[in-house]
């Protein structure tokens, strides 16, 4: 049986069945209840809060018991973003013939203004912020969202916004239908989220998933990347940045089709990765009329996100940084590369990667200090040839760090993994590094 269209679903008020009651799925439930639609939730691990969160947006709780009857009930099933794909609600709602959308999906349904789209494993929320930062510059209203703060159903409330720059996240990507990006943009591809995707095929899957969603839109690809290009659509209006690419490093020239527009001394940052990411919204931002300058204005200016290569104290001439962020071995690497040399701290929850890569910037890293329930494969991946020692907590971690470091060699906490081993989430684990780097100080 054919799931009917999303647009036959939502032609009059119907019933939907959302699967998670996370942030992006509270708003959708918001925004479908506006809407007249009935709705109902199902969570697996339903809370008082989340029963009065429910209460308090007029919508009924589920049972997971009963989560076969609810989505035969309904007409559309709206998982939240991280519902792994082995999750049951998925075999039933195909089974019953049941449409499964995104929220990208109703957001595409109830407003059709300028998206551009931004995908990629790492980079993402830096390239989504410069690029609303560049749209300001030239003169237009822009707003981040999607895997943000601020979901995109909640964003296209604002009547006075030109343009919407979605953060575009493989959870909210792998089952959208309606989707239609003006520009995506896909930076970089390694393996993430296997405790989410069934396989690193399927995270691929869910990533390229962007670019046949673009339609007649604009494909923008990161030359440099094989993953990336091999997913670009044959018939594709497609625009490339980096090495090999249309919009290039030339040296310390940062340069596009017509020409330089910028400098790396004159960006907030010079990092390989933040070069990386102003050419990408230089690229991403040009079939929009937007001028390479307005970018590199924007470049200039730009206030770094917090945890993600942030200096957050100086001890003994090492200056220490929080890179929190990195949640995978692709995204310590991108942070190695911006160091000579240095002293690592890595480790968390594993989400069922491989660790190794990160050794092979392990001339750059004089010492490691593993931290988390990873440590011992953090240890397995650097030792014999790199120091190693296992901290049982952040304070540990960087009392030892600042033994292990010569003056001058600074110290990064780069994880490369997930934080919810220590902490919920990897602003918690960055705050938590910084104070310790402080009560060090102390000593």
């Amino acid at each position: 049986m054919a799931a009917p269209s999303l647009d036959e679903v939502l032609a009059s008020p119907t019933s939907a069945l959302l699967v998670g009651m996370g942030v992006a799925n509270r708003a959708v439930a918001g925004a479908l209840a506006r809407r007249s639609h009935a709705v109902v939730a199902v969570d697996d691990n339903p809370s008082d809060e989340l029963r009065a969160d429910a209460d308090a947006l007029g919508i009924a709780l589920g049972s997971s018991d009963e989560l076969a009857d609810l989505v035969a009930a309904a007409a559309f099933v709206v998982p939240t973003p991280g519902l792994p794909e082995q999750h049951e609600a998925f075999a039933i709602a195909d089974a019953a013939g049941v449409a499964v959308v995104s929220e990208f999906d109703l957001a595409a349904v109830w407003d059709d203004r300028p998206i551009v789209a931004v995908t990629g494993t790492n980079g993402k929320t830096t390239t989504v912020e410069l690029a609303v930062a560049a749209l300001e510059a030239d003169g237009r209203v822009a707003v981040a969202a999607g895997n943000t703060d601020i979901p995109l159903v909640t964003a296209i409330d604002d009547p006075n916004t030109d343009v919407f720059v979605v953060e575009a996240s493989s959870f909210r990507l792998a089952r959208a239908r309606r989707f239609r990006p003006t520009v995506a943009t896909w930076l970089n591809f390694a393996p993430d989220h296997l405790d989410v995707h069934r396989s690193l095929e399927s995270y691929e899957a869910a990533k390229a998933h962007l670019f046949s969603l673009a339609g007649g839109g604009t494909v923008i690809a990161n030359a440099a990347d094989p993953v990336v290009m091999r997913n670009v659509p044959v018939d594709a209006a497609t625009v490339t940045f980096g090495l090999g690419g249309e919009w290039y490093l030339d040296g310390d020239v940062l340069a596009g089709p017509d020409g330089p527009f910028a400098v790396t001394g004159e960006l907030w940052r010079a990092l390989p990765h933040d070069i990386e990411n102003t050419l990408a919204v230089a690229a991403s931002l040009a079939p929009l009329g937007v001028s390479p300058e307005a970018v590199a204005r924007a470049a200039s200016t730009f206030a770094p996100l917090a945890h993600r290569v942030t200096p957050v104290g100086e001890l003994d001439g090492q200056t220490y940084y929080d890179d929190s962020k990195a949640t995978t071995p692709h995204a310590t690497l991108s942070a190695l590369r911006g160091f000579d040399r240095v002293v690592l701290i890595a480790g968390g929850r594993n989400k069922g990667i491989d660790l190794t890569p990160m050794a092979s910037a392990s001339d750059r890293v004089v010492a490691v200090v593993a931290i988390g329930d990873s440590a011992d494969e953090i240890e397995r991946a650097f030792a014999p040839d790199t120091p190693v020692v296992i901290a049982g907590d952040m304070g540990g971690a960087v009392s030892a760090a600042r033994q292990l470091a010569a003056s001058s060699v600074p110290v990064l906490l780069s994880p490369g993994c997930a934080s919810f081993d220590w902490y919920r989430n990897y602003g918690e684990r960055g705050d938590d590094f910084a104070r310790a780097v402080t009560a060090e100080a102390t000593r």
